[in-house]
């Protein structure tokens, strides 16, 4: 699409403001992610925690949680 717009310079900067936004929250929601990866696997030396992952997988409907071999990923489900 091609065209134009205007807007004021004070919206402009809001504009820059919220994508900056938006890129530190992403960021910082990968980088939490994979501390409560780490942090699940941790658990699963110490403890069984395979029946209350199984558990929770059958609850969730938008991520799963995988165990192999000692290590912990968290999956979003794609809703395709």
């Amino acid at each position: 699409m091609k065209g134009t717009a205007t807007i004021s310079l004070e919206d402009l900067d809001k504009l820059r403001s919220a994508a900056e936004d938006k890129e530190k929250i992403k960021t910082n929601t990968l980088y939490f992610m994979k501390e409560i990866q780490v942090f699940l696997s941790f658990l699963c030396t110490r403890s069984n925690i395979e029946l209350y992952i199984e558990e929770y997988n059958k609850q969730a409907k938008s991520s799963r949680i995988k165990l192999v071999n000692g290590r912990v990923t968290i999956e979003k489900i794609d809703d395709n």
